[in-house]
């Protein structure tokens, strides 16, 4: 590299380019010429909404190819299975695409085909897509993304969710759609102190709405999205009509006999159903064996962050991981994305630095977690067959006093939106039918 590519690679606080000036009209007049955004563009009021385009010098990704191409790589896995973790042989493959195939230009034009904001709330740039709908009553929806994910996760559902029309749908089906990037992931601005926990960014979720001039809406989200719509659920701020989720926290609905058994281990109490007892056996076998990654990041995010920071193969593995862990087709998250798929939401978080400051959300998590009352407004929920914890109703009861919606469904895991955006796009509009009339 030259000297000026190194300084160039080294300057990437912000890795994106604010548009200003004549190029801040240009932008307000844009109008996305895809179903995906059939939209009016987010208006630049006094409340510091700012027009956002990605474009990562191209000193960042040569950098990253000539630190792909000097991977030291270890030993093969002793074992022929993933009971160690990444295989050699699979991660290897990946990295040789990602580095003489792979092309994220691609993925920067997706991202810059929808309407992207920056706006600051509570002293940190937050990032946000806002998609809205074309059809005048449609129902105003905050998403948020999880861990390891990002926004990347949610963009095949934009078309579904705002444009029904076009997907089979009625138009009293359409949302308009607001996606924010975590606090310390993608572009959102990475916390300089601590207290970034769920319900810090839960209230900041509902400035966010409120500013965009939402006085009613309602909130998804899956992974730290679902524990960020619990905690905006618990706060019950005016205006929000109920929540969605697809992953539930297990501490609030593990019933005390339990929770009592999985921390003793103690055999499974013996009045369980057997759905229960399956629940059992799998949430004990999750925190024996699964559980290792939030564990490090819950007490030691720092540590693990050096080799995120300065290896894409150490980010790639760590990433990978999780995806073959938690996706419907286990072990196998090739059969469930694409391998530009796998590499726009790693490649993101390596050209923004934010492996580290994403994993502290588990630390500003375990720091800060309060008791979890039970939430009273409506909320929903859908159960994907290959989450990593799956209750019955009456466990989720506990935690939901006015479920106005439980459904499981055939397909999908963890990464329910990004799987199966169709079948998970059907469960929105039928979870908050019920609230588009209040």
């Amino acid at each position: 590299m030259t000297e000026q590519e190194t300084t160039d690679a080294s300057a990437l606080s912000r890795r994106a380019l604010l548009l200003n000036g004549a190029a801040v009209a240009a932008f307000a007049a844009l109008r996305p010429a895809t179903a995906l955004a059939q939209a009016d563009a987010t208006p630049f009021e006094a409340d510091n909404i700012r027009p956002f385009r990605v474009d990562i010098p191209p000193a960042a990704l040569v950098d990253l190819r000539r630190r792909l191409a000097v991977t030291r790589w270890p030993d093969p896995e002793p074992v022929d299975d993933r009971s160690q973790g990444v295989q050699l042989a699979k991660l290897q493959s990946l990295v040789r695409y990602w580095e003489a195939g792979y092309d994220w230009r691609k993925a920067e034009a997706k991202l810059n085909a929808l309407p992207q904001f920056l706006t600051n709330i509570d002293g940190l740039d937050i990032h946000f897509i806002h998609v809205r709908s074309r059809h005048a009553d449609a129902l105003p929806l905050i998403m948020t993304h999880g861990w390891p994910g990002s926004v990347f996760e949610l963009l095949n559902v934009i078309g579904p969710l705002t444009d029904p029309t076009t997907h089979g749908w009625t138009a009293e089906d359409a949302f308009h759609l607001v996606l924010p990037s975590i606090p310390g992931f993608g572009f959102s601005e990475k916390p300089k102190g601590t207290g970034w926990n769920p319900d810090r960014i839960a209230r900041a979720w509902d400035v966010l709405m409120k500013r965009l001039g939402y006085q009613a809406y309602v909130s998804q989200g899956g992974d730290w999205g679902a524990i960020i719509s619990d905690a905006m659920g618990r706060q019950a701020p005016p205006g929000l009509l109920g929540i969605h989720v697809n992953r539930i926290e297990r501490s609030t609905t593990i019933p005390p006999d339990v929770a009592r058994a999985l921390r003793s281990g103690d055999p499974a109490p013996a009045e369980l159903a057997a759905e229960e007892r399956a629940v059992f056996e799998e949430t004990r076998e999750f925190l024996a064996k699964g559980f290792g990654y939030a564990a490090i990041m819950g007490t030691r995010p720092q540590t693990i962050g050096y080799g995120l920071a300065d290896s894409p193969v150490a980010l790639a593995a760590w990433f990978y991981d999780k995806l073959a862990d938690w996706v419907f087709t286990r072990g196998e998250p090739e059969r469930a994305f694409s391998r530009d798929e796998i590499l726009d939401n790693i490649t993101l978080y390596w050209l923004t630095n934010t492996g580290t400051s994403s994993g502290r959300i588990y630390w500003e998590n375990s720091a800060g977690n309060s008791k979890l009352t039970p939430i009273a407004i409506p909320a929903a929920v859908t159960i994907f067959p290959r989450e990593v914890y799956r209750p019955p109703k009456s466990w989720a009861e506990r935690a939901y006093r006015k479920l106005i919606y439980y459904n499981r469904v055939d397909k999908g895991g963890h990464f329910a939106a990004w799987e199966e955006p169709d079948l998970f796009s059907a469960e929105l509009r039928a979870a908050f039918r019920p609230l588009r009339q209040l």
